[in-house]
């Protein structure tokens, strides 16, 4: 099982906008794929590509689960957990 950290990010097109949620053990690398439309037939089709929120795992098992576990929340949880430290919706890329 590889090693490493390992991220749970979304990416949002606009405040209050589409959603998308990920993972990647390399977040910088991950968003410039989808702002480039690589990656993700989705974020490409609608845009989305504000980093809005990121998590850090120690494995990539922590990880999927929490990636799961939010795809599976319902929208306002996630709205909820993004203005939580981020309330403005700000793109968080550039403290990557």
């Amino acid at each position: 099982m590889p090693s490493g950290t390992y991220y749970v990010y979304i990416l949002a097109s606009g405040l209050y906008g589409t959603l998308y949620i990920g993972v990647t053990n390399n977040v910088r690398t991950r968003v410039e794929q989808h702002r480039a439309g690589r990656g993700s037939i989705f974020v490409k089709q609608y845009g989305v590509t504000r980093l809005v929120h990121v998590e850090e795992f120690a494995s990539s098992l922590e990880a999927i689960a929490r990636e799961k576990q939010l795809k599976n929340w319902r929208r306002d949880w996630k709205i909820r957990l993004i203005e939580e430290a981020n309330p403005d919706w700000s793109d968080l890329s550039h403290l990557l």
